[in-house]
C-alpha cells in the first residue's frame, strides 16, 4: 500500500479519508487564514499555526498586521498552551472553558487559579466564529473536498468567500 504525501492533507478514519479546515475570520466573517490538516488531527494544536498565518493588509503602505486585537474562539481552542501563547503576544481572548476544565480547576481548590475573564458582549460576538465555517460549506467544493492537493484545497475557501461576497 502506498503512503500519501504530506501535502495531501488527508487522514484515515472509520469513515474513510477526511480533511479538517481550521480557519480564522474577521468579525464580518471574512476569511483570514485557513490551515488544512488530516481529519483525525485535533483542533487545539492547530491554533498557533492559524494565528501565525494571519496577515491583515493595511489601507496604506506597510507590511500586513500580524497581531489581531482580540481572539474569539471555540471551546476546542481553550487549552492552557493556547491561552499562554495569547498572553505572551498580549492578545485579549474570549474562549469559553470546557466543563472538564472548570471541574479540574475547582478540584484543585486555591491552586486551581481564577477562571479566565470574559466580557458578555464579546461572548455574543462569537457568532462569527460559529457561522463562518457553515457559510463556507455552502460552496460544494469546500464541503466535499474536490481537490487532491491540500495547497489547492486551501485556496477553495478563499474562492468561496469571494463568491459569497459577490
Amino acid at each position: 500500500m502506498s503512503v500519501e504525501p504530506d501535502d495531501y492533507g488527508l487522514g484515515r478514519s472509520r469513515g474513510g479519508l477526511t480533511t479538517r479546515t481550521h480557519l480564522s475570520t474577521e468579525q464580518g466573517q471574512k476569511l483570514l487564514s485557513p490551515v488544512v490538516t488530516a481529519g483525525r488531527r485535533n483542533d487545539s494544536p492547530q491554533f498557533q499555526p492559524v494565528l501565525e498565518k494571519i496577515g491583515v493588509p493595511r489601507s496604506g503602505p506597510g507590511r500586513p498586521r500580524k497581531k489581531p486585537d482580540k481572539v474569539r474562539a471555540d471551546k476546542a481552542y481553550g487549552s492552557r498552551a493556547n491561552r499562554a501563547c495569547l498572553r505572551r503576544r498580549r492578545i485579549s481572548a474570549t474562549i469559553p472553558e470546557r466543563a472538564s476544565q472548570i471541574c479540574h480547576r475547582r478540584n484543585r481548590g486555591r491552586a486551581g487559579g481564577r477562571p479566565p475573564k470574559s466580557c458578555e458582549i464579546d461572548h455574543r460576538e462569537r457568532h462569527a466564529v460559529e457561522c463562518a465555517p457553515s457559510r463556507l460549506k455552502r460552496n460544494r467544493a469546500v464541503a466535499t473536498r474536490c481537490d487532491r492537493l491540500a495547497v489547492r484545497y486551501e485556496a477553495t475557501p478563499h474562492i468561496a468567500c469571494v463568491d459569497e461576497r459577490l
